[in-house]
């Protein structure tokens, strides 16, 4: 008897089909089966979905070694996954999970083949990271069944779920399914079938703002990823694309640029085309951005107790910047009566950096030498503080303020003089892509933050950022980027530019 999807029967009473056996199908398959599903699974080449299982049982005898997982539970799991060499076998079926290579031709064939083998009641699921649900559904005959289930790699592991909608898909089947992972012990989030759904698309800025500063020549990649690092993000943009692969990483954004017509907040770089195009793919090619290890540590730099930090005004930034010091037991002074933000060190102005280059801010205020820091979100291990200078500043006097922040244990990675540094541009621009995904309603403020945690590890969701920064201090950044380079690419999110104006309506 075939049976339809209903999250009223028990699992074992649910039988689940997942097409192709790579490392995201095998996952998905181990997940199913630990719920307690019995799991079909098939793939087209001959022999893999059984190599498949035989990773599971691997992987599954290790933890049943370090003591993770009962032996008997294991042997259980397994028991549940049986290998299929054919569609027609999911018959039974009442959801069928498709795990194939990201091709919109190739996945609305199988989608339309595996109509003819399921029951008209069971579910049918996409794992697509990018392509759009409607699309997919185009074809079918039954398209409102069709649902994408995009999890994250490993799936054992990650707890993300995102379940997308596409033009056709029924609310109540979205509905189940997202209750369905919920009881596969993921965490699941809602979003429309969108460019790059809600990771993919809001993460582009963490790599494009990385990218667009070694076109620049603004830092090395082992400066980058040592600030990023230290503000709480688990791997840096440059350590993290090589760990991705460069032809994986460029292909999704060359996808999202060319499925929004060509945004400029999306364009692919030169930076990381010449990567792909020289083979130098990352990690799995033995050489990207590094090749071996990543450096980990800025240069040491001898500490100086003599000379004074004064810590200047009286708003988050400033308090944010004072923090950072007392955690690094350093010693400074505050004066609250001032209108920027920011530190003096042996009589230069360090401003905290609000999207304007060194050279143009000391311009503006009638300085004869300044300089910017990034903005102060530091969260991390590892400590940091970038910094970049007017010509005017002098090698003697950058090395009293950086030996002044060694006494904080602050290291000062020095940038070349650009608007907005690193983090202040890079965060801004993930607040800012957050913003505009919940203003074209793919997600909500809850599920963004959600899912940018889950799904990349950020050590902040981008609502939660806006809340630490406030929308004017994003506003400004935006645009004095926007200034600088003439580019929509930083152009403000309608729904952040409302949050600004709300912040100064009369309470």
């Amino acid at each position: 008897m075939n049976l339809p999807f209903s999250l009223e029967r028990r699992p074992d009473e649910q039988q689940i089909g997942v097409i192709g056996a790579g490392t995201m199908g095998a996952g998905i398959a181990q997940v199913a089966a630990a719920a307690g599903h019995p799991v079909l699974l098939l793939d087209a080449r001959p022999g893999a979905a059984a190599d498949a299982v035989s990773r599971i049982a691997n992987d599954l005898s290790a933890l049943v070694g370090k003591g993770k997982i009962k032996a008997d539970a294991c042997a259980a799991l397994l028991g549940r996954i049986s290998v299929v060499d054919d569609a027609a076998q999911f018959k039974q079926a009442a959801l069928v999970i498709e795990v194939i290579v990201e091709k919109l031709e190739v996945k609305q064939a199988l989608l339309r083949e595996l109509e003819a083998h399921v029951d008209p009641g069971a579910v049918i699921a996409s794992n697509t990271s990018s392509i759009s649900i409607t699309a997919l559904a185009n074809g079918m005959r039954h398209p409102g069944r069709l649902v994408g289930m995009h999890f994250f790699n490993p799936v054992p592991i990650m707890k993300l779920v995102e379940v997308v909608s596409g033009a056709e898909t029924s609310k109540n089947i979205a509905d189940d399914i997202f209750e369905l992972a919920r009881r596969w012990g993921k965490t699941p989030v809602h979003a429309a079938s969108t460019p790059g759904f809600i990771v993919n698309r809001i993460a582009r800025p963490y790599y494009a703002e990385a990218l667009a500063l070694l076109q620049e020549q603004a830092a090395s990649p082992e400066a980058l990823d040592m600030l990023a690092r230290a503000a709480g993000f688990r791997m840096g943009p440059c350590e993290l694309m090589d760990l991705i692969g460069h032809d994986i990483n460029y292909s999704v954004t060359v996808s999202v640029f060319e499925a929004n017509y060509g945004d400029r907040r999306y364009v692919p770089s030169l930076v990381q085309k010449a990567l792909v195009d020289g083979g130098r793919l990352g990690r799995k090619s033995g050489k990207g951005f590094y090749q071996g290890t990543p450096g980990r540590q800025p240069q040491a730099v001898a500490p100086s107790q003599g000379v004074a930090i004064e810590v200047r005004g009286n708003g988050p930034l400033a308090d944010r910047l004072a923090s950072l010091l007392d955690a690094g037991q350093g010693e400074f002074s505050r004066n609250a009566d001032s209108d920027w933000s920011g530190m003096v060190i042996d009589g230069v102005e360090l401003y905290v950096t609000d999207g304007r280059s060194a050279a143009r801010l000391a311009a503006e205020r009638g300085l004869a030498c300044a300089a910017v820091i990034d903005v102060p979100l530091l969260a991390g291990t590892e400590r940091a503080l970038g910094i970049a200078y007017t010509d005017s500043v002098e090698q003697a006097k950058r090395a009293i303020i950086a030996q002044a922040l060694a006494a904080c244990r602050l290291p000062v990675i020095e940038l070349r003089d650009i608007p907005g540094l690193l983090l202040a541009r890079t965060i801004v621009m993930l607040i800012n892509e957050g913003a505009d995904a919940v203003w074209q309603g793919v997600c909500s403020k809850e599920g963004a933050d959600l899912a940018m945690k889950l799904g990349t590890n950020y050590p902040a969701g981008p609502f939660e950022w806006l809340e630490a920064l406030g929308a004017a201090y994003c506003m400004t950044v935006l645009d004095h980027l926007y200034q600088a380079y003439r580019s929509e690419r930083y152009r403000a999110s309608p729904l952040l530019a409302q949050l600004y104006w709300k912040e100064r309506m009369p309470k």
